[in-house]
Order: structure tokens, then C-alpha cells, then sequence
């Protein structure tokens, strides 16, 4: 199932498909490793729900919500593996 990934929840883990973000954003996001079909796990939020921590790659990055809403990921593919 497709959605964004602000509404992944915690614990649960996606494959990245498509950046909406505008040109610096997005090559910020390709430079922490999330290109297509990179799973990406949100791990815990910070007290006030923005950013959040996800696992990519083996390392914990924080994206703010803003740019998690522009984020396009896959939750079914990631189940059915």
C-alpha cells in the first residue's frame, strides 16, 4: 500500500519509492541513502512529534514531518517480503 511516510508507524517498516521534495531537499534525502526501493523503518519520535528517527541504511536519521509527507513509500512490498 502506498502512503507517505509520516504515516508509517513506529516499528514498522516500508520500501522508499518517489521524493516530491523540492531539488536541495531531495538530494540531501539521496545523500542519507534514501533511493528507490531502500527500506526505511521509523524508529521513535522526539517529545514534541517532529522530527522523527528512522533506521536506513544502518544508520538513524531524522527528517522533520514536512519533508516525511513528501516522501512516498510502499508498505505492502516490504510485507510481502
Amino acid at each position: 500500500m502506498k502512503t507517505t511516510l509520516n504515516n508509517v508507524p513506529i516499528g514498522k517498516s516500508a520500501l522508499v519509492g518517489e521524493l516530491h521534495s523540492n531539488k536541495d531537499v531531495k538530494r540531501r534525502l539521496r545523500d542519507l541513502g534514501l533511493i528507490k526501493n531502500t527500506l526505511i523503518k521509523p524508529l521513535y519520535k522526539s517529545p514534541l512529534n517532529d522530527p522523527t528517527a528512522y533506521l536506513v541504511r544502518g544508520s538513524v536519521i531524522a527528517i522533520r514531518n514536512d519533508d516525511a509527507k513528501k516522501i512516498i513509500v510502499d508498505t505492502k512490498r516490504e510485507e510481502n517480503k
